[in-house]
């Protein structure tokens, strides 16, 4: 895999007026069913992203970006060798893969997706 984009997450405090703004400016659509708490973004091609509620995470309301890796156990293994800290664990998403969340030794926050 070469660590490509593949998916991007907003982290908001306010998911209806984030899905009004960028529904507006960029003409994404949303979809709420596929994914129970979880609002998924249609952009007209990949990388889709996702709209995630600020309430309760361990990352600030921001843009997560996730990166594609083949061995996300290994990918974390380096990230704290090199001084970067796990925000969340490896998780799976049912029928997907897993994810994780990173943050960089400046403090700048990035996402890992392994697919199943």
């Amino acid at each position: 895999m070469i660590n490509s984009l593949c998916h991007f997450e907003l982290v908001t405090a306010n998911k209806d007026k984030c899905k009004d703004f960028y529904g507006d400016v960029f003409g994404w659509e949303f979809d709420e069913k596929r994914m129970p708490g979880y609002t998924l973004i249609q952009t007209g091609q990949e990388p889709g992203g996702g709209i995630l509620p600020a309430e309760g995470r361990e990352v600030p309301a921001g843009l997560n970006a996730y990166f594609g890796v083949d061995d996300i156990d290994a990918c974390l293994r380096k990230v704290a060798a090199h001084g970067g800290e796990v925000l969340v664990p490896k998780t799976p998403i049912p029928n997907v893969g897993h994810f994780a969340i990173f943050s960089d030794p400046e403090g700048i926050t990035i996402g890992i997706m392994q697919p199943s």
